[in-house]
């Protein structure tokens, strides 16, 4: 399912101050109902909770944030859904995305939401070594770590941190949402700040800069989201095909920044739908 974007995205020669590159990014003031569509995910995640078969706070390392919840499927054996949130690597957690896994819930996937330590107490590269852990500790979990296939989802932050694991052994296929795939016209505006990233990071810590051999992986954007977002998701899936990695580009017609998880959580999303498909292990 591809459509065109409604507008043409800037290419990153277009953008020269910090206030353009700041602008260029900010999801908040692009999506003014950001914040509520945000709290509305996390009532109806603690509705899910409250419902299911979940354990909490589960550790893969001694850091406070380095945990992760455990929604349990009926099946033991059943594939397992990995969800790293968003919040520009320096906001949120996981409690405030847990909504969208409702719907692999539903399928009959475990599923798992991931945290990890946030800027400035952490670096970029923290972070994507914090997903590598929690991937570890899964691949040894009595129940998870069974040979059942991981899928490794993430949004906008959560979709780079996910891309950073695409040749991590216990990852079977990737769904990166809304993702940052280029780190250097972050490092040019006010997101700077906390993150602090030198010329050394944003190479080893940019998926488009380090392409390589790794899972299947869909990237997928919503047309309505900001230009920026969508030609750095546009330009991640290019490089991917150009390298012959196995990918697919998805497009979600009126979806925003925070809109987009609806077609995750939704039994009839596009995104549950490649979800399941990943899973399986079928092309769609």
């Amino acid at each position: 399912m591809t459509s065109n974007a409604s507008a043409t995205p800037l290419r990153p020669a277009a953008l020269r101050t910090r206030e353009q590159f700041t602008a260029a990014y900010d999801n908040a003031a692009a999506v003014p109902a950001g914040a509520a569509i945000v709290a509305a995910l996390r009532a109806r995640g603690d509705a899910l909770a409250a419902r299911s078969r979940v354990q909490a706070d589960q550790r893969y390392g001694a850091l406070p944030r380095q945990r992760y919840d455990w929604y349990a499927a009926a099946d033991a054996d059943a594939p397992v859904l990995v969800f790293v949130h968003g919040g520009y690597w320096q906001a949120r957690d996981k409690r405030d995305f847990s909504a969208v896994g409702a719907g692999a819930l539903r399928a009959g996937l475990h599923v798992v939401h991931g945290e990890y330590t946030l800027a400035p107490q952490a670096g970029i590269g923290d972070m994507v070594a914090e997903i590598g852990q929690l991937l570890d500790a899964l691949a040894a979990h009595p129940v998870l770590g069974r040979g059942q296939r991981l899928v490794l989802c993430g949004h906008s932050a959560g979709g780079h941190l996910a891309a950073m694991q695409r040749a991590h052994p216990a990852v079977a296929a990737v769904l990166a949402i809304s993702g940052l795939f280029d780190l250097e016209p972050i490092r040019r505006g006010a997101l700077n700040d906390a993150l602090q990233p030198d010329a050394a990071a944003v190479q080893a810590c940019s998926p488009l800069r380090r392409i390589g051999a790794g899972a299947p992986t869909v990237v997928a954007f919503g047309d309505a989201e900001l230009p920026e977002l969508q030609r750095q998701s546009r330009d991640y899936a290019a490089a991917l095909g150009a390298a012959g990695q196995a990918l697919r580009r998805i497009e979600v017609p009126g979806a925003d920044h925070y809109t987009i998880l609806a077609a995750l959580e939704r039994d009839d999303g596009v995104l549950l739908e490649q979800i399941v498909a990943l899973a399986a292990g079928v092309e769609r």
